[in-house]
């Protein structure tokens, strides 16, 4: 078997990105959209439809300007999303607005009117997942979604800290970004990191012993790879949502595949009690997942708003 047939064998495998006909290739369990993959996807021909439909759509909602262009920004990503969905047996991850990272209420009402606009292409909310940065604010917006029955992904997610507080929200799934942590130490060290080196892959491990150290049910989904000695070094992981050009190359792979990570192979790792002041002074000590929180939110509100100038044009 190639090496993306050995992986699925060990892992839930999840497309990350926005183009259905990647999806269909590769057949991953799930799917993950954000802002930046939507506003690819949207470039594409055969999205030119839906995005002419859900203008009209939102024009039929009527209200201001603003208010109809956040309408159709919100009924493109669910009807891409439910294409999404016709293709692939799981879930698909859809983001909300970047822009309120830091507002716990209108995430919550956001995640809400999307699912909403869900049902109303008659998909269950048990097939979506709700992507949410993983800022305090958001973490307190997923427990709030999570105790209704909406389920979350947890996304941005840098710091030790940051996954304690997801798993004792409750929340459902987390999205720890690996090839970003690398990105940080590599610039600020000038070192070269081997996978079994790579401080993004120490930094999943370490999150993964602790929720299965402790009995947590949190998903744990490893995101943002660079390459695939990434990947190879997370194997068995929860779940691992990658990019259409690593599936290409692990599916060309013929090599072995060996297991990584098992729930049997752990080690004791001592809860941590986490409040708000003690969430964000971890956050204040790590520099690394501080300053990749906050560029990866400006990353996201930007190509959000790079989105909505393509729907306005």
């Amino acid at each position: 078997m190639n090496k993306l047939a050995q992986l699925k064998a060990m892992t839930d495998v999840v497309a990350d990105t926005g183009e259905v006909n990647a999806i269909r290739q590769f057949k991953p369990l799930d799917a993950t959209t954000n802002p930046s993959l939507l506003l690819k996807a949207a470039a594409l021909p055969e999205y030119a439809e839906l995005i002419s439909q859900a203008k009209r759509w939102a024009q039929g909602q009527g209200g201001t300007n603003r208010t109809q262009l956040a309408d159709c920004c919100d009924k493109l990503a669910v009807d891409i999303g439910t294409e999404i969905l016709s293709v692939i047996p799981g879930r698909v991850s859809s983001e909300v607005d970047a822009r309120l990272s830091f507002q716990t209420q209108a995430t919550v009402e956001k995640a809400r009117r999307l699912i909403e606009l869900y049902a109303a292409n008659n998909i269950d909310a048990s097939r979506v997942l709700i992507k949410i940065a993983s800022t305090w604010e958001g973490i307190q917006a997923a427990r709030i979604l999570e105790g209704e029955g909406i389920n979350c992904n947890l996304t941005l997610l840098f710091g030790f800290a940051q996954a304690v507080a997801c798993a004792d929200a409750g929340v459902f799934l987390i999205s720890p970004f690996v090839g970003r942590i690398l990105d940080w130490y590599k610039n600020h060290t000038g070192k070269t990191y081997t996978a079994q080196t790579d401080p993004g892959v120490l930094s999943v491990k370490k999150i993964y012993n602790y929720y299965k150290s402790n009995g947590y049910n949190t998903v744990v989904m490893g995101a943002s790879f660079r390459n695939t000695g990434e990947i190879e070094a997370l194997a068995g992981c929860d779940r691992l949502t990658i990019s259409p050009g690593l599936l290409e190359e692990l599916e060309q792979d013929a090599g072995p595949l060996h297991r990584q990570l098992t729930p049997d192979d752990i080690s004791p790792a001592e809860k941590i009690t986490m409040d708000e002041a003690t969430f964000r002074w971890m956050m204040n000590e790590d520099a690394m997942a501080t300053e990749k929180l906050a560029e990866g939110i400006r990353n996201f509100a930007a190509d959000q708003v790079k989105l909505e100038h393509l729907l306005s044009d």
